[in-house]
């Protein structure tokens, strides 16, 4: 490897299928449905009562006063990012805090901390609003909680691209550590805003699934009955480190990330264009900084969220610049759509996939939409050498980012 290569070392991720990396992936592996029926009483009264939780409640790992100081986003994330740490080995190697930096984003943000303070304050006057508020609400929040857990000096950042957040953060940790700003980064994304108020945004657009009663067959990627995404929450972080730093230290590598490529549609504002023009040129850029030749991916992790016209145009950008050689998968139809940490827990899934030579099943594909040409590892794993692998990220505001990923 050369010192511009990009190595990944850590891995972390709370979803609804597991509270870790391993019962996460095992339940992919295994086919399961991580959607249940909402037992809120707000629920009730929503067209939209099924949603993907965490399997594990951020109450039962981290304590009571530390809960009280983070939005339910930003406890994610740490739990995430401690798990990644901790994989990495990093952290009694005396890793210098100014070679280190975060990168760490959220599609929404704080918006439980939001809307809770704002009862409160109409409920009972400003003197009860909480003095973390702004804290928890801010955007950046779970990339400066991560990075004060840490003590990471080369930069803070949180990217906010919607859907494609997580990937983006970890194509911008690549370029961190290729430009030399920082020898380790810890990356990826975080969601959590299952609340009245968002399922009913979603729902009024009619973006979302209102198959109420039948939650675990209602993400369905590709199928003809395909009525709209799940919302999910939960965080996926990576660690990445530069080759020769890795080396250095004797580090596992988990899977390379050998390339990046980020595009904008400058299409619509949800919309993604029909022929997912901007998605293949993202898909074309990654494969350019990758240095592959198409015919080496074997593999592509979909961004497939369950919507009727989201999941056909992304498969003419796939066909346009891979081919047709690509077995796909559609992880969300396991885990719900977790919005600005869906592209870094699917990043996970990808690595997995790499570094273990199989692929997660699509679930509830039982009748594939005519446009479906390529083939899909549908109801169980399939096994498979994947020297290299792609995961498609696309966003409202028409953000695309495509990441590679070849075997260590």
């Amino acid at each position: 490897m050369s010192r511009r290569d990009v190595v990944v070392t850590g891995l972390g991720v709370t979803s609804p299928l597991g509270g870790d990396v391993a019962t996460t992936w095992d339940a992919m592996l295994a086919g399961k449905s991580g959607v249940s029926a909402l037992t809120d009483d707000w629920a009730e009264q929503l067209p939209v009562r099924i949603a993907a939780k965490v399997a594990v409640d951020p109450s039962e790992v981290l304590d009571r006063v530390r809960m009280r100081r983070l939005d339910r986003s930003e406890a994610l994330a740490l739990i995430a990012a401690d798990q990644a740490w901790k994989d990495s080995g990093l952290g009694d190697s005396g890793l210098d805090p100014e070679r280190l930096a975060v990168v760490v984003g959220s599609g929404i943000g704080g918006a439980q901390t939001l809307l809770a303070q704002d009862d409160i304050l109409e409920a009972s006057g400003p003197r009860r609003v909480s003095p973390h508020t702004v804290p928890m609400l801010m955007p950046n929040g779970p990339a400066a909680y991560v990075g004060l857990e840490y003590r990471a000096k080369a930069g803070v950042h949180a990217p906010t691209s919607a859907c494609a957040t997580g990937a983006e953060a970890i194509a911008w940790g690549l370029d961190i550590i290729r430009s030399g700003r920082a020898d380790v980064v810890i990356a990826g994304g975080t969601e959590a805003v299952i609340h009245p108020l968002p399922i009913a945004g979603f729902a009024s657009m009619r973006a979302m699934s209102t198959r109420n009663d039948d939650p675990e067959r209602a993400s369905r990627p590709w199928d003809k009955a395909r009525d709209g995404f799940v919302l999910g929450e939960g965080a996926g972080i990576v660690v990445l480190e530069s080759a020769e730093h890795a080396a250095a230290r004797g580090a596992r590598v988990h899977a390379v990330l050998a390339g990046a490529g980020l595009t904008s549609d400058g299409f619509d504002i949800v919309q993604p264009h029909p022929e997912s023009e901007g998605g293949a040129r993202a898909i074309r850029a990654a494969l350019r900084s990758a240095d592959l030749d198409p015919s080496e991916v074997k593999h592509v992790n979909a961004h497939a969220t369950s919507t009727p016209v989201g999941d056909m145009a992304e498969i003419v950008g796939i066909r346009r610049i891979i081919g047709d050689h690509p077995v796909l998968t559609a992880t969300k139809s396991m885990t719900g759509h977790l919005l600005g940490a869906a592209g870094a827990v699917e990043t996970i899934a990808t690595i997995l996939a790499v570094r273990e030579s199989i692929i997660p099943p699509t679930i509830n594909l039982d009748d594939p939409d005519d446009g479906l040409t390529l083939e899909v590892a549908a109801h169980k794993p399939r096994s498979l050498d994947i020297p290299a692998a792609l995961n498609n990220s696309f966003g409202f505001g028409g953000h695309n980012v495509a990441l590679i990923f070849t075997r260590a």
